[in-house]
This record gives C-alpha cells, structure tokens and sequence, in this order.
C-alpha cells in the first residue's frame, strides 16, 4: 500500500504553509515535506529561475509531478506550492486526503509577499496580482479542502492549532 500523507497544505503564496508545515509536523511526531523544496532540489535552481528561463507551463509540468511523487511518498505533513491546485490531475490526487487550505485575504498577502522578488507571479503590481490569483484559485483551494484555517491576524503556533483542531487531530 502506498503512502498517505497525514496531512496536506494548500494555499496561496506567503500564506504560511511551510512555517505551519513544520509546526504541524513537530506537534504530530511526523516528516515534513514541501513539493516546492523538491523541485529546488531536482532542478538545481530557484523556481523564480524556471519561470523566466522556461515559462509557467514547463514548471507547472515538473511541479505536477513533484506533487503526484510526494502524495505516492511522504506520511508525514505535505505543503503543496500555491498554484499546485490548478491542475485537474492533481487536483483528483488531493480527494481523500486530509487537506487544509491556509486562506488569508489580500492586505495580509501584501504584508507579507508584496516586497519578495522571489516571488515570480507578483513581480509588478503585487495587490492587483495577487487579487487576480486568488480569484483564479480559492474555488479550487476549497474545491479539494477538508478544512479551511484562516492565517490573518494569527500567530503560525494560533494556526497550527486551528489546524489540529479543525481536522480533530491529537497532537504527538
């Protein structure tokens, strides 16, 4: 039987995945993993890098199949990267799974991601892009979400725990 993670994060950029991702996995006792920590890894290179040397599709290809590698592998807590739920494939891998959608609304977005030039979709003019993205993706976060915890105004430990508790899990 394959691998199932306990617990997978979804959510746009900036959002907190990788901090709650942690938090979450110290508190249940499990791994941690993120799909976007993979792709870094198997590229050799930044993500901003494969968006300007090979453009969205080719990351959203190699990103699809980080996401199916790490859903077939890891048991632990799993933060996908935020436009990972934009394909429909992945989208049919995340039914079943325990998936918590980390929302936050867009002057938090700003707040927090508005100055990174890591950040390759927000590069010009972050408030309006980042409207424009969620417009695009909340159907989809809570399209395959079993829980959705909201970050803003929240510690990551206040949000680790609304996460525990919102999908009734004990800690380890």
């Amino acid at each position: 039987m394959s691998a199932v993670p306990a617990v997978v994060l979804i959510g746009p950029m900036g959002v907190g995945k990788s901090t709650v991702g942690r938090l979450l996995a110290e508190c249940l006792g499990l791994g941690y993993r993120d799909t976007d920590e993979d792709i870094v890894a198997a590229e050799g290179r930044a993500i901003a890098d494969i968006f300007v040397d090979e453009g969205e599709p080719a990351f959203r290809a190699i990103e699809k199949r980080a996401v199916r590698t790490a859903l077939a592998e890891h048991e632990g807590v799993l933060a996908l990267g935020g436009g990972a739920v934009l394909d429909a494939d992945t989208r049919a891998l995340l039914a079943g799974h325990r998936v918590v959608y980390l929302s936050m609304d867009v002057e938090e977005a700003v707040r927090r991601t508005g100055l990174n030039v890591a950040r390759p979709l927000l590069a010009v003019n972050p408030r309006k892009q980042w409207r424009e993205l969620m417009e695009a993706r909340r159907h989809l976060y809570e399209e395959v979400a079993t829980a959705v915890v909201a970050t803003d105004g929240r510690t990551p430990e206040e949000v680790t725990q609304a996460a525990l508790d919102a999908l009734e899990l004990k800690e380890a």
